[in-house]
């Protein structure tokens, strides 16, 4: 069970990640369409899953490989930023939520066109 102070936690992460990733990151890896979907804190507030979603799916495997390599950098602006006692450890993850609602929704269109036409 999380604890409302884990989740404003995790909601901030998320908040300056995304500012800190479309403003200051300068890896060319880092590029196209790319958003923070969610981010979980442990309860001990020492690991924090950051899940990314990127549009374009040539560019997932090089964005992931540019956001753990900018990692390091990411952790020491959360910490001058959300003054926390421990800093959490940035694990980042692809979501494919975004993509995976779209082909349902592809599906289900496709059987209300079947219906309409039958």
């Amino acid at each position: 069970m999380t604890s409302h102070r884990t989740a404003r936690i995790s909601e901030e992460i998320k908040r300056e990640l995304a500012l800190m990733i479309q403003e200051e990151i300068k890896d060319p890896r880092v590029k196209g369409l790319l958003s923070i979907t969610h981010a979980d804190v442990t309860n001990d507030l020492r690991y924090a899953k950051v899940f990314v979603s990127v549009l374009s799916e040539e560019d997932r495997a090089s964005v992931l490989q540019g956001l753990e390599k900018a990692q390091g950098y990411l952790r020491s602006e959360l910490a001058k930023r959300l003054r926390l006692r421990y800093t959490p450890e940035l694990l980042f993850k692809l979501d494919d939520s975004i993509a995976y609602g779209s082909k349902i929704n592809k599906i289900i269109s496709g059987f209300k066109n079947g219906a309409e036409e039958g």
